[in-house]
């Protein structure tokens, strides 16, 4: 098949990065993979393993001649990365992002860019608790969601050629507002990535259990709340910084359901969170028939995912 972009350059070489990188050779949809990462030690394991065709050890010359340049950083670092790329951008070329959030991302990243640069922010809705070059696998686009978030009057044909390159990966693919993505990702992602942070580190502060028991007598609730909080700590830090009102406003919401079922359980209302957890069961089940997650013993998490 012809390539749909003849020179791609990825900035930070994480897990996002090293498996879009697997996945574009898995499928030939691009010529050359160009990468940079700022840790050297990044970029020598990243070159160790054959991660991209090629690594550079700075991000001017990894953008040199590129026709998408992807931003893989934190979403606190990308206007500054932006920054320093942009002297060096191909006209023409598209710039892109991989960041949880998108209406922060957009303010940092677009003042930066030269007017004959299209820039088309994206979200791909996959990931693991890993992080680092090695942490990558060519799958993990597969059957999930990358949310196209273009800015009104984007160039059509450099959204529709960022949206294939997705396709390409195996990504399912939908356009979406920022402000609205940042809405559903506080409620999807951000709230409960926040909440499982906080009842690992309830079990951490609880005298009356000691470490070796939360480790020993785990069960699969908190398994899952362990799975979630070891997630990178710089990127989760951006994420909040940067998506505060919306956060806020899901947390805010939280707890009062929360106040709710502690009022239930108090008052011995079992009529009521037999309806809550019904209700809430068929939203998981749906999930799971929307091909979002599996049914199998601990999710089908055989690889660590």
């Amino acid at each position: 098949m012809s390539h749909i972009y003849g020179r791609v350059a990825l900035i930070g070489l994480g897990l996002i990065a090293g498996s879009m990188s697997l996945a574009m050779r898995r499928a030939g949809l691009v010529g050359e993979i160009v990468g940079y990462a700022r840790s050297a030690e990044t970029r020598d394991v990243a070159r160790e393993i054959g991660l991209c065709d090629r690594i550079e050890d700075s991000a001017a010359a990894a953008v040199e001649g590129a026709d998408l340049v992807v931003l893989c950083v934190p979403v606190g670092a990308m206007g500054l990365v932006a920054a320093e790329i942009a002297p060096g951008l191909k006209p023409g070329a598209t710039v892109s992002d991989v960041g949880s959030v998108k209406r922060a991302v957009i303010d940092a990243v677009a003042p930066h860019l030269p007017a004959d640069v299209h820039f088309v922010p994206a979200h791909p809705l996959a990931g693991t608790e890993h992080s680092g070059p090695r942490s990558g696998f060519a799958e993990l686009f597969d059957n999930r969601w990358c949310l196209i978030v273009p800015q009104e009057g984007a160039d059509r044909a450099a959204v529709d050629r960022l949206e294939a390159l997705w396709q390409g990966m195996g990504a399912l693919t939908n356009e979406m507002d920022a402000d609205h993505h940042d809405l559903v990702l506080a409620v999807t992602s951000h709230a409960p990535h926040l909440i499982a942070y906080t009842m690992v580190g309830v079990a951490d502060d609880l005298g009356r259990v000691t470490d070796s028991e939360v480790i020993k007598y785990s069960a699969a609730g908190f398994r899952d709340f362990t799975r979630i909080a070891a997630s990178d700590p710089t990127m989760w830090r951006d994420v909040f910084l940067n998506n505060r009102e919306a956060t806020l406003e899901i947390l805010g919401r939280f707890t009062e359901e929360l106040f709710a079922l502690q009022r239930a359980i108090r008052t011995g209302d079992g009529d009521h969170l037999h309806e809550y957890f019904t209700r809430t069961r068929a939203i998981r089940r749906g999930i799971i028939e929307a091909g979002q997650d599996t049914g199998e013993p601990n999710f089908g998490r055989e690889r660590g995912g």
